[in-house]
């Protein structure tokens, strides 16, 4: 059997307004992770490691500093017709933009016409992972689904917060039946205490995808969700199977963050993930070099560490520190601090810190996150005292995470 052709659909549309005030310029796919990352990376990394080489990513919501920072990082060579392309919403069939997910394709099939492959991979793009899609594509095939869900192993307990699969207890890898947010979940035969949550991936045979999304477009009553209404749809007619990401295994992943996988729709689960990263062995590792998470290559000069005014020397404990930062005898603590930082005799702990921030002698940053050109003036408190966070305009979440938006002056 020939190999088949794959294409690459990266949904990355996403308004993000749980996220508020960092999508308050940019979608939810481009907020900053990791120090120099994008939360896209992450999907299209995985895409490409895993040998995929036409892909296109679907933008609406303030997509300007996504598409540039796709077109300017994401660049594969056209002689054998290898792309990343960045597609904004193009009002082909009239005029209005997508009204959800499976309306996107749906706007978009001419990507898929023009390309003529056999499968089509569709991902989010605003998740935090490690997968090898070839071994999910490899399932999809020997089932003979009609769609395949990728599913994570998730306490019961969570279930709901998830689009929920049920299996067949005749064939477990068959869906039959998916729960959205259910209360009353039923855990997995072989482990009772979990659920099989759904990642927000799918492989289709790619006629069978422009065919459902074709008739998800004539029905009034759909939401054009792929979750909500294309996967019911295919586990309905008994076409839908799921991927349990318990049997991919990822080159160089390790026995601690083999099945990492977190949705940071959250400032929450944003702030966790990011702790997630920083311990000697971390919940998720970037260092894995046999599948690498690809980013923008900064031209700028390492991260320096030196005396303050003072002579003193400060310390960097279980943090990132990203390139091109300068930082003064400060003491920083579970932390990951951005490309282009400055900090001078500051006090950080337990923070997330975007690029090109400038943070004073003095000042003391606790449990926050600061968004790009942020300015907090010596001497300044972030995150001591929430009433005058509050006061300022910063926003406090419910967890007592403070987080101060793009070019804000804390004073």
């Amino acid at each position: 059997m020939s190999t088949p052709k794959i294409f690459g659909i990266v949904l990355a549309g996403g308004e993000g307004k749980r996220l508020m005030p960092l999508t308050v310029d940019r979608a939810k796919p481009g907020v900053p992770f990791a120090g120099g990352y994008r939360l896209i990376d992450f999907a299209l990394s995985n895409l490409i490691n895993s040998g995929l080489r036409q892909i296109v990513v679907l933008t609406q919501y303030k997509s300007h500093s996504l598409d540039r920072h796709v077109s300017q990082v994401w660049r594969l060579s056209g002689m054998l017709n290898s792309y990343v392309a960045s597609v904004p919403a193009q009002q082909r069939l009239g005029k209005r933009w997508f009204s959800g997910s499976a309306d996107a394709i749906f706007q978009s099939l001419n990507l898929i016409r023009d390309e003529k492959p056999d499968i089509v991979i569709v991902v989010g793009a605003d998740h935090v992972y490690r997968m090898d899609f070839r071994q999910m594509i490899d399932a999809h095939i020997a089932n003979g689904a009609g769609v395949t869900v990728a599913g994570i192993r998730q306490p019961i307990a969570l279930a709901d917060q998830f689009g929920v699969i049920e299996t067949d207890p005749a064939n477990p890898q068959r869906i039959a039946a998916f729960h959205e947010k259910p209360k009353n979940a039923i855990g997995l035969q072989d482990a009772p205490h979990e659920v099989l949550a759904s990642m927000g991936n799918y492989v289709f045979d790619a006629d069978v995808l422009m065919d459902a999304v074709t008739r998800d477009a004539d029905d009034a009553d759909s939401s054009h969700d792929m979750g909500g209404d294309i996967v019911p749809d295919f586990v309905t007619r008994g076409e839908a199977f799921v991927y349990d990401l318990n049997l991919n295994d990822v080159p160089g992943s390790t026995d601690r963050d083999k099945f990492y996988w977190r949705d940071v729709g959250t400032i929450e689960s944003f702030f966790d993930a990011h702790q997630d990263l920083i311990s000697a062995l971390p919940v998720f590792n970037l260092y894995n070099s046999e599948w690498p998470i690809y980013a923008q290559q900064l031209n700028s000069p390492p991260a320096k560490f030196v005396r303050d005014a003072s002579g003193s020397t400060g310390a960097v404990i279980d943090s990132i520190v990203s390139l091109g930062s300068v930082i003064s005898g400060s003491h920083i603590e579970r932390s990951v601090i951005g490309p282009w930082v400055t900090i001078e005799s500051a006090t950080i702990t337990d923070a997330v810190v975007f690029e090109r921030t400038v943070i004073g002698a003095g000042a003391v940053v606790r449990r926050a996150i600061l968004d790009k050109e942020v300015v907090v003036a010596p001497g300044a408190q972030v995150g001591v005292d929430h009433a005058a966070d509050i006061a300022r305009g910063l926003t406090v979440t419910e967890t007592g995470i403070t987080v101060a938006g793009k070019g804000v002056h804390i004073s």
